[in-house]
């Protein structure tokens, strides 16, 4: 878990822009305690807070690509960077990093937007591409990280947390009574609204460009939906899922730091553990949390 946040303005930055931005990265200090990294310019300021896991010497972010014109911070991990990387290496592109992050900003070099397509993993990054100053965000599928925005008078705000756009001072925390019966009953809302006025999730598997201070939001995934297919045999179908099973969890094993696995004591977790288990050289370091009902 990292923490992303930033701030991008049209008519450029305001010169209190760089404390603004440190204060909303340092407010999510919790999601990322290893470093911190900042980056300016006159129309944007990126921000993030880390948590090592791939490329523990020379992955700090934000990150940018060989000139310095388009820049990254991300929250995540891209499982199959390392065969995007070899695609991008044929290209032409010169590394000189080993994280899954730079794969992000060269993948956007040679493919623009359409670069989420080719990612595997769990992700939030936003990418600003100074010369043509503009500014994408993108969350991944299935929503499994979170991304936050708000724009206002030529200025957009975005964060991993809300918490991370209120520190900037730029939006006052208005409470928006709109959401209140929806959060009441199911404890979350569906759809982009939050709890607090004029500040938006990104909804899963879309990305949000500002650019010129215009916003275009697009879904650029979505459950598929299968036609009719001919029966299958069970033992085949068990098969497939099987080898789907078996190629998520070795993907999700990508690491420069030790592996743990929670287990909740149910049959996922379960099969998860035996199959990890199968796939690493070492014990596998288990954790479960309960809690224990208060004595009287």
């Amino acid at each position: 878990m990292c923490g992303i946040a930033g701030i991008v303005a049209v008519d450029g930055l305001p010169q209190d822009s760089r404390e603004r931005a440190i204060r909303m990265r340092d407010v999510i200090t919790h999601r990322g305690p290893d470093d911190a990294g900042l980056y300016c310019d006159a129309r944007a300021a990126l921000a993030h807070r880390r948590l090592s896991i791939v490329d523990l010497s020379t992955g700090q972010q934000p990150l940018s690509n060989e000139d310095q014109s388009v820049w990254v911070v991300f929250n995540g991990e891209i499982y199959n960077h390392a065969d995007v990387r070899a695609d991008l290496v044929a290209r032409g592109h010169r590394y000189r990093t080993k994280s899954d992050t730079e794969t992000i900003v060269h993948a956007y070099e040679e493919w623009g937007d359409a670069c989420v397509d080719r990612f595997r993993g769990m992700f939030a990054f936003a990418i600003w591409d100074a010369p043509k100053r503009r500014l994408l965000l993108v969350r991944d599928r299935l929503g499994v990280k979170p991304l936050y925005w708000s724009c206002s008078n030529g200025t957009l705000l975005f964060g991993s947390e809300i918490k991370a756009i209120l520190a900037s001072d730029l939006v006052r925390a208005e409470p928006n009574p709109a959401v209140l019966p929806e959060v009441l009953s199911t404890r979350y809302t569906a759809g982009a609204a939050t709890l607090f006025r004029g500040i938006h999730k990104l909804l899963p598997g879309h990305r949000l460009v500002f650019e010129r201070g215009a916003i275009r939001i697009s879904q650029y995934w979505d459950v598929p939906v299968r036609g009719t297919e001919p029966v299958r045999r069970s033992m085949d179908v068990v098969g497939e899922f099987r080898e789907r099973l078996e190629e998520s969890v070795r993907l999700r094993l990508m690491s420069d730091v030790p592996l743990g696995m929670f287990l909740s004591g149910g049959i996922d977790s379960s099969a998860i553990a035996a199959i990890m288990a199968r796939q690493i050289d070492r014990p596998v370091k288990t954790f479960s949390v309960v809690q224990r009902p208060r004595v009287q």
